[in-house]
């Protein structure tokens, strides 16, 4: 029997919000959590949102960032949806659910794409296992991260700490717990999570992080500048607030799309978070050394990532280049972090997701995200996983991140980022879905660098 969509009304501080609800799932899409960042707001710090005047209808999905993917095909699904609201989030709660924990889950795409509306992060399973999923959207390219003269440093990441704001304010009214949040991530997602993790504003506005193929992804202001001053060659415009504020962002984020197919790429990441402000004061290696210490981190990556597409001896050369990101870019990461945090009160905890993928050829960038978010009939997945994943990883790999965003420490013992460490290895060929393993990930960096596509 289909379960029947209905009408769901929360009064909460932001205001009335009127929503829809599924069965045991109540989906809140769309909800303003700041001013639209437009005029005079494009390029400064988000504004809080005021009190709705009028109920909201957060029946569909809200604008996104994205107006123009970064590639013509992506691994996951990421709609682009027009609009001016581009600072909202969504909600997907338990019915009937009370003082739940939240996971907030922060979206990847290089920092220059990628959108909350995927159907790949659909909360309906987290919402089975009585947990709040929120998926905010925050400024991406040149409108959330290039270093400009007169603009407020690492506006996307301030997005996300207004966005965790509103969720402290406003979650209870969904049957959340303000005071059990897990923040989590992928690609740009986990690195975002790494630097909030490693921020002094990070402090209270969340209690666990979970950074899924994320890394140290901060980018050198001198060379955010060169992308940018390039940018805007290739626009037309001067590299500046008014030069690129007298454009439309889809103007923006094709120039940035073509100017990265012209130049092959233009290396792993041309904008993302910036060293030097309030936000980012540090490096995020140095920063999770003196941030954060209270907050338990589950981190890792997955085999492959980069490098499992390219196979086969013509392929050769590209293969070794995927490699290298994989290796420095990604797992080396891993290791890292767990150094950085090694006099930290709470554990950090790795994980290697081992499946290969018919489809992709390994156990590749996003690959794991259906298995965490336990929604193996999304669409796309079939196209990426082949017609038969293996459900029982499913369920393995969400139940662990669900218990952790319960407070469960995970069963494996926690790293410190020696040699060595224990690690939960999930869906190698031949092994249990179960089985954890020691010395997964090298904490020495490989030398080299190469070209990597955010999907």
């Amino acid at each position: 029997m289909t379960a029947v969509d209905v009408v769901d009304v929360v009064e909460a501080p932001a205001g009335t919000v009127v929503g829809r609800r599924t069965g045991r799932v109540r989906r809140f899409l769309g909800i303003p959590f700041a001013e639209a960042p437009i005029g005079a707001r494009r390029f400064a710090a988000p504004v809080p949102r005021g009190r709705f005047r009028q109920p909201f209808d957060a029946s569909r999905h809200g604008a996104t960032s994205q107006r123009v993917p970064l590639f013509a095909t992506t691994t996951i699904p990421e709609p682009s949806v027009p609009g001016d609201d581009v600072l909202n989030l969504s909600v997907v709660a338990p019915a009937n659910g009370v003082s739940c924990p939240v996971l907030v889950w922060i979206h990847g795409g290089g920092f220059l794409a990628g959108s909350p509306a995927s159907p790949w992060y659909d909360g309906r399973a987290f919402a089975r296992d009585s947990i709040v999923t929120v998926t905010p959207g925050y400024r991406l390219g040149v409108d959330g991260f290039a270093p400009l003269d007169g603009v407020p440093p690492n506006l996307g990441l301030r997005d996300l700490l207004l966005a965790l704001d509103w969720v402290r304010e406003n979650i209870a009214a969904f049957g959340g717990d303000p005071g059990r949040v897990t923040v989590a991530g992928q690609s740009a997602g986990g690195g975002a999570v790494l630097a909030l993790l490693s921020s002094p504003l990070g402090k209270g506005r969340f209690h666990r992080a979970v950074s899924v193929s994320g890394g140290f992804f901060e980018v050198g202001a001198d060379a955010a500048r060169s992308f940018a001053g390039r940018l805007g060659d290739r626009l037309g415009v001067p590299p500046t607030r008014d030069g690129f504020g007298a454009l439309t962002v889809e103007s923006v984020q094709q120039g940035v799309r073509l100017l990265r197919s012209e130049r092959g790429g233009d290396g792993p990441l041309v904008l993302g978070p910036v060293v030097g402000d309030d936000v980012l004061a540090v490096p995020v290696a140095e920063g999770l050394a003196v941030h954060g210490h209270g907050v338990p981190l589950l981190l890792g990556a997955t085999g492959d990532e980069f490098d499992g597409g390219a196979r086969g001896i013509g392929n050769a050369a590209a293969r070794a280049a995927g490699t290298r990101v994989t290796d420095t870019l990604f797992r080396a990461a891993c290791p890292r972090a767990a150094a950085s945090r090694r006099d930290a009160t709470a554990g950090t905890w790795l994980y290697s997701f081992e499946w290969p993928s018919p489809v992709l050829g390994g156990a590749v960038h996003c690959a794991d995200i259906p298995f965490f978010f336990d929604v193996l009939d999304a669409p796309g997945t079939a196209e990426a996983l082949g017609t038969q994943p293996p459900s029982e990883l499913a369920t393995s790999m969400h139940a662990d991140l669900a218990a952790f965003v319960h407070g469960r420490s995970p069963a494996w013992e926690p790293a410190t980022g020696r040699l060595g460490d224990p690690a939960r290895e999930y869906g190698r060929p031949g092994a249990t879905s179960a089985a954890d393993t020691t010395g997964v990930f090298d904490p020495v960096v490989a030398a080299g660098s190469a070209t990597a596509e955010a999907c």
